[in-house]
């Protein structure tokens, strides 16, 4: 498996759970009942929403790193 995918699936079931049991927290905090619906729904959109920013971010990070380092080997060659 790719490294943007583990990344994008641990972004995905992280700030999903937290995202969705948070929402169903406030919820219960205001007397509504516990809906299973609305909490699967905000898992996925919001986890997948996320998963796809976390594996953006990831694969810019890595492209930078990359860009780096041949910039330090090139400076290492003209010495």
């Amino acid at each position: 498996m790719r490294v943007e995918n583990k990344v994008f699936i641990k972004s995905f079931l992280i700030s999903g759970l937290v995202y969705a049991g948070l929402m169903a927290g406030f919820d219960y905090s205001e007397g509504q009942e516990f809906r299973i619906w609305r909490f699967l729904l905000s898992f996925l959109f919001f986890g997948i929403f996320m998963g796809l920013v976390s594996r953006y971010n990831h694969k810019k990070q890595l492209k930078k790193e990359v860009i780096e380092t041949d910039i330090k080997r090139t400076e290492s060659k003209t010495e």
